[in-house]
């Protein structure tokens, strides 16, 4: 099976999982970072996160507690849809004033804000395995931006669905340092 086969399928069970799911359960999920999750985040660290979309495991309310508990916080950002991913300062996430539509329709902080070098970086994803493989969107733009800033902590967000016995692997990709599901935590490998 390609990539792009297992994407369409994992794609269409994380959607079918996450309609199934009550409204009042994904507001309850991932409220806060769990303590091994914690541990992998030094004091004073720039946290990287993404928004979410639809289907996404979301990450509005770790970004709430991670701003409240001190961390500079910063979004992927793109210039243009042929343009490298950069990060930069995420100062509200609590009403997303700072946040303007991007080149791939997902908000982003506005051009002329501060970008940062995140230290931890929760990424989304399609799928991943119980050893930290990894398979995003397609796009290849966390892992060369995790090729290019190696030793940042890459933390995947996911729906227990999305977990997948063996994933195709690519000289290019970068493997997580943990995943966080609503049931647990895989890793942090080494």
């Amino acid at each position: 099976m390609t990539k792009d086969d297992l994407r369409r399928q994992l794609r269409t069970a994380r959607r079918d999982h996450v309609a199934a799911l009550p409204a009042s359960m994904r507001t309850l999920v991932f409220m806060r970072p769990p303590a091994p999750l914690l541990e992998l985040v030094p004091d004073g660290a720039v946290v990287g996160l993404y928004r979410a979309t639809a289907n996404e495991a979301p990450t509005a309310a770790y970004a709430r507690y991670f701003i409240e508990q001190g961390h500079d916080l910063a979004l992927p950002r793109f210039a243009d849809a042929h343009s490298a991913m950069e990060f930069a300062r995420f100062t509200d996430p609590f009403a997303e004033s700072d946040l303007e539509s991007g080149p791939f329709g997902v908000m982003q902080p506005a051009g002329d804000t501060d970008t940062l070098e995140p230290g931890v970086l929760i990424v989304p994803l399609v799928g991943f395995t119980a050893s930290g493989a990894r398979l995003g969107q397609g796009g290849g733009h966390y892992d060369r931006w995790l090729a290019d800033h190696p030793g940042t902590i890459a933390i995947g967000l996911a729906w227990d669905s999305q977990l997948v016995d063996d994933l195709p692997s690519e000289a290019h990709d970068i493997p997580l340092s943990a995943v966080v599901t609503p049931t647990r935590i895989y890793g942090p490998f080494a």
